[in-house]
């Protein structure tokens, strides 16, 4: 099965309202969006992003700086393609767009692979499951009132969700506090309640945070500190009940590894675009099992099932609708659990006329 066809496209997906993080102010995401054609008619997809847009046409070239590694090659030939990617990346560093790049390949010709043999990623992985818990993370945003929040909280329980996040990182922390506490109080003990500092806080900050936040029973804090400070991370972790997540913006096994040497989480959650692809992913989940680690997959919800069906060590995965109106398929949520789907490959496909809708092109 030869790769013939590399084509990427350009789309910006804009957001019903700006919405904030402590660290972000957004308004889209634009997409760059892969497909390898094959002599056999099949079509591998996959897509890369970044947020408002920004750069997008820079990481649309990075994408075609390594076509020449991909036409004329064999599908199935996945680890020689990836390998020689790697290797030529080696002056411009394993970090970036350069990663970015690389996993939308990956996933592309993971994609071909499955459709080529009529199977779900998963089973080709090796099935361990055929839904896992899902939270929802589009939406409790920081730029939000309170009773915003509540609203939303609500219409999450009633969409099939039992988890969801809320962002924190107030000027005040009583702001944060008290956001918890109403949230918190409207949803009940029973749902779960997950919380993300993106990054906002430094060490002595968010412990004193955190233990405010004990008597709300969250299920984890997430990104307490700026990502590269592991020792601040590892702090934040040993002085909290609460577990830790973290990782979505660290790159590659080299990254994970680093973090959990440093045993700064308690839930590793590695990026699809950031990890380099479904082949590094399940890398990583390999890795993170033998230091006895879960991993709760970062955005990329329905490219990242696949990884979530086949490895045991895979807590959940979160539910970001940003990329819902790209697919022709849509996700099954029931009782706080989504469905792995059975169909050949990835299991979604692009949806040709969104795809003109938010074309740059």
């Amino acid at each position: 099965m030869k790769i013939t066809g590399f084509k990427t496209t350009p789309v910006v997906v804009p957001f019903d309202k700006p919405i904030t993080t402590a660290i972000h102010d957004m308004r889209s995401v634009g997409c760059v969006l892969l497909e390898l054609e094959t002599d056999q008619g099949l079509i591998g997809e996959s897509y890369i992003f970044t947020l408002n847009a920004v750069r997008l046409k820079a990481l649309q070239e990075m994408l075609l700086g390594f076509e020449d590694h991909v036409l004329n090659r064999n599908a199935h030939h996945i680890g020689a393609i990836w390998q020689s990617i790697w290797n030529e990346m080696n002056p411009i560093g394993h970090k970036g767009f350069s990663i970015a790049a690389l996993a939308a390949i990956d996933t592309a010709c993971w994609d071909l692979v499955g459709k080529s043999a009529e199977q779900p990623l998963h089973h080709l992985f090796g099935a361990c499951r055929d839904s896992i818990k899902t939270y929802a993370s589009g939406g409790l945003w920081l730029s939000q009132s309170i009773d915003e929040c509540v609203t939303q909280a609500e219409g999450f329980i009633e969409s099939g969700f039992r988890s969801m996040k809320v962002r924190l990182g107030k000027l005040k922390m009583r702001d944060d506090i008290e956001r918890v506490a109403v949230i918190r109080d409207a949803i009940g003990p029973d749902i779960e309640l997950l919380a993300d500092i993106n990054q906002g806080m430094r060490a002595k900050q968010a412990i004193r945070l955190g233990r405010a936040l004990e008597p709300y029973n969250l299920a984890w804090i997430e990104e307490p500190v700026v990502y590269h400070d592991l020792e601040g991370c590892s702090d934040v972790r040993r002085a909290l009940d609460t577990p830790i997540a973290a990782g979505e913006t660290e790159y590659t096994r080299y990254g994970m590894r680093d973090i959990l040497n440093a045993r700064a989480v308690d839930v590793l959650m590695p990026d699809l675009q950031r990890i380099g692809g479904l082949s590094e992913m399940r890398r990583v989940a390999a890795l993170s099992a033998s230091f006895d680690v879960p991993i709760s997959t970062h955005i990329f919800t329905e490219h990242s099932l696949s990884i979530a069906g086949s490895e045991p060590g895979c807590i959940s995965v979160e539910h970001m609708p940003w990329y819902a109106p790209l697919f022709n398929e849509s996700l099954d949520i029931k009782d706080g659990m989504i469905s792995i789907p059975n169909r050949p490959g990835t299991g979604f496909s692009f949806d040709q006329q969104s795809i003109k809708h938010f074309s740059l092109n």
